[in-house]
């Protein structure tokens, strides 16, 4: 894959998408009035913002997917590209172009299996699980130990993974900033792939972390808070939740030994205490409001521009503890630039937040 031009990051571009990623509580109004508010204008924006015009950033083995504005082209390929195997692990699967992408893919005589989580979304998940079901798609309710089944990942031919913070649900591709890594790593691809195999079966497993991956429940807080902790100069954080108090306790700790750090996520009243602490330690800490066009639901940390974090774990108990998801650290001087440069534009977009 060579290197090809970066999109610039979008300006406006929909409404918000709570990913619930633990418990029901989490739907608070805030995020329910964010869901509803302006859908018909972030449709309109998606018409033009994502459309896939410019080339994702790709160097090496990985190729980085920014949401909404590389669009989700690149998504549907890999999906398409299929010759053999096609293994995917969702925790919302809700578009249906997709949904006949991969019954496409099982009626040209690709093996596709797919796990579909159950303990939270197996109401939204039930039409694609019977669809795919009747098309010859082997399909399975995600273990029920694991509290959720939020990891996001679609491996093919068991040689090309994305590992995803987004989620397969179309309503929301044009208004959330997502971001996918497309990475070819054989010892990633190769855990990933032994992983799916053990959940499948609803089989115990210690995940193998390959070159770069980040499990739950297995070494996520330990590899974020690590990514943290390293830090010397700067840190640009993106998430969709601040509940966890191990992470808020290393972000304050990062700015109380003068790194600059700089949090961006969509406001809410769920973690005013969160967000007390950030502020009183020096964090500086940007928020969008949950009607603005953009919702933060992105995963990822940038530490020092060298060194990066994305995946769909969440900074929550449960997402970190309890429930089954997968992300990866890299240090790809492109892939980290990129997205870096979108965080950055994503915190000047933002309020600096205050608390009244």
């Amino acid at each position: 894959m060579g290197l090809v031009a970066c999109s610039s990051p979008a300006d406006s571009s929909g409404n918000g998408a709570a990913d619930l990623s633990d418990d029901a509580t989490k739907k608070d109004a805030g995020k329910d009035a964010g869901k509803d508010a302006g859908k018909d204008a972030a449709a309109d924006a998606g018409k033009d913002s994502g459309s896939g015009d410019a080339s994702p950033p790709s160097s090496g083995e990985l190729t980085l997917i920014t949401e909404p504005d590389d669009g989700f082209t690149a998504i549907y390929d890999l999906v398409a590209s299929a010759k053999s195997t096609l293994d995917m692990t969702m925790y919302e699967l809700v578009d249906t172009t997709m949904s006949t992408a991969l019954l496409t893919a099982a009626k040209n005589g690709v093996a596709v299996r797919v796990i579909l989580d159950q303990n939270l979304e197996k109401s939204s998940n039930t039409t694609a699980y019977n669809k795919l079901t009747a098309g010859g798609v082997s399909v399975h309710w995600a273990n029920p130990t694991y509290s959720v089944t939020h990891q996001k990942t679609i491996t093919v031919d068991g040689t090309t993974s994305a590992i995803m913070t987004l989620n397969l649900t179309s309503t929301y591709y044009s208004s959330t900033r997502d971001f996918a890594v497309i990475t070819t790593d054989a010892n990633d691809v190769a855990a990933i792939e032994t992983v799916f195999d053990a959940d499948f079966t609803n089989a115990s497993i210690t995940p193998p972390t390959g070159d770069d991956l980040v499990w739950s429940p297995t070494n996520s807080q330990t590899s974020l808070v690590d990514i943290i902790a390293g830090a010397k100069d700067t840190l640009l954080v993106e998430n969709e939740e601040m509940e966890y108090a191990t992470i808020v306790d290393a972000l304050t700790a990062a700015a109380k030994r003068g790194v600059d750090v700089e949090v961006i996520m969509t406001a809410s009243s769920s973690y005013t205490s969160e967000f007390k602490e950030l502020l009183a330690a020096g964090v500086k800490l940007s928020t969008y409001a949950s009607t603005a066009s953009l919702y933060i639901h992105a995963k990822v940390i940038v530490a020092d521009g060298s060194s990066a974090f994305v995946g769909s774990e969440n900074f929550s108990t449960t997402s970190l503890n309890k429930n089954r998801e997968l992300g990866l650290i890299t240090t790809n001087a492109t892939i980290v630039s990129s997205l870096g440069k979108t965080l950055a534009s994503d915190y000047a977009g933002a309020t600096p937040f205050i608390i009244e």
